[in-house]
């Protein structure tokens, strides 16, 4: 329990200051660290994410910041691809998944990189 929290927190911050999907750190080292398969890496990392959005959605509200109609509609919609998800998740290979989200973690990566190199426009 320490190391998930651990890894938790320390995800969170790079997250935070990287401006970075937690999960993209969470779920590698869930599986790497404490030996989670794959499939329970991703639904703990999911889990985690929960509160964090409860949380976000009222700190912005208060600053006039949500959009609780765009809101409602993606976690209305989130449900059924949810249950897609685990649908292909229980037929892929496990295997087949880790490389999945290998791809994802390196579109993502080249994406920021990309960012970085591109020139900046007019202050």
């Amino acid at each position: 329990m320490i190391g998930a929290i651990a890894i938790g927190f320390a995800a969170g911050a790079a997250a935070g200051m990287l401006g970075i999907g937690g999960g993209t750190l969470f779920v590698p080292a869930l599986s790497l660290l404490l030996g989670l398969s794959h499939i329970d890496a991703e639904a703990t990392s999911l889990v985690a994410i929960a509160p964090v959005a409860i949380v976000g959605a009222w700190r912005q509200a208060r600053y006039g910041n949500l959009r609780a109609g765009d809101g409602l509609l993606i976690g209305v919609l989130a449900v059924p691809g949810a249950v897609g998800g685990v649908a292909i998740a229980n037929v892929v290979p496990e295997r087949e998944l880790q490389l999945g989200f290998a791809a994802l973690l390196l579109a993502a990566a080249a994406q920021l990189v990309r960012r970085a190199l591109r020139p900046a426009g007019p202050a």
